[in-house]
């Protein structure tokens, strides 16, 4: 049975390698994002496209009554819309964390009680097998926070446990909701995040601003082609009982067992020294 299925984010990286995967095994895929023209490769390739600003109510209750129109229902929703905000946390003004949380926690939330009628109405379906499908995209640094990404880290950390507490809450109704916790994952997210990074001119850490701007592009390096991340994570989602959490890319199961294992301070020593902290000294004087 071909699903329906609905993704944020979908103009470049997972989003758009997982709009393209389900689509090749022949399901009907609304590939979304806050601008329709970045969508064009994928529309000449057959996929649905429609414009979902995931902080804008009015566009996210369009983009949910033209599915309602077209198909009666949702299967699988795919909140995967979000962006890394870099810099060191007390360089970042309340409008910094706001668009950061606003993006990352709250438009998940809102985006999939818009999405609940469309999910509920797979369920009843008669050839859903009585579920319908949840997916959050998390990240394995919701589980290992990193020095200049402390919005970034927690926002994702934020992600998780609502998809905790979306899964208990949405059981009862049919809904299996997973948790995708990427490693490392080939996209232009890195270049998103240089563009957002904060390092004002009085930041504490401007003697290690290489260090600032390394870290908007760590987690790319090596990285795992989207192409062939997608593939497994895919499947998992439209198994017939979906995992609650699916981990995939580079370092996705190291890292969270070396946070795990090692010892904190050594952990904190470790991060430390990687992003240039430990060069740095105290100057009460600012001089």
């Amino acid at each position: 049975m071909a699903r329906c299925i609905l993704i944020t984010g979908c103009s470049s990286g997972i989003g758009y390698a997982m709009a393209r995967e389900f689509h090749r095994l022949g399901h009907i895929v609304y590939a979304t994002a806050r601008r329709p023209e970045t969508l064009a490769s994928l529309a000449a390739e057959g996929l649905r496209t429609l414009a979902l600003d995931v902080s804008d109510d009015n566009s996210i209750a369009s983009a949910m009554a033209l599915v309602l129109r077209e198909q009666g229902r949702l299967d699988v929703l795919v909140n995967n819309a979000g962006f890394s905000q870099v810099g060191a946390l007390t360089d970042l003004t309340r409008s910094d964390l706001q668009k950061q949380y606003d993006t990352n926690v709250i438009a998940p939330v809102v985006v999939t009680r818009a999405a609940l009628p469309l999910l509920r109405a797979a369920v009843a379906h008669k050839d859903s097998g009585g579920k319908a499908v949840l997916v959050n995209i998390g990240s394995i640094v919701g589980i290992l926070t990193t020095p200049f990404a402390g919005a970034y880290c927690s926002s994702k950390a934020a992600l998780h446990s609502i998809s905790d507490a979306l899964r208990m809450e949405l059981a009862p109704f049919g809904i299996n909701v997973v948790t995708v916790q990427p490693g490392g994952v080939k996209s232009s997210f890195g270049d998103h995040a240089q563009a957002a990074l904060c390092l004002p001119e009085d930041s504490l850490f401007k003697s290690v601003e290489k260090n600032v701007h390394a870290r908007a592009q760590a987690g790319q390096v090596g990285a795992t082609p989207a192409e062939e991340f997608v593939v497994p994570i895919v499947a998992a989602i439209l198994a017939a009982q979906p995992p609650i959490v699916i981990r995939g890319g580079r370092n996705s199961f190291r890292l969270p067992l070396l946070k795990r294992w090692l010892p904190v301070r050594l952990f904190d020593a470790k991060m430390s020294k990687i992003f240039g902290l430990d060069l740095l000294r105290p100057d009460v004087k600012g001089e």
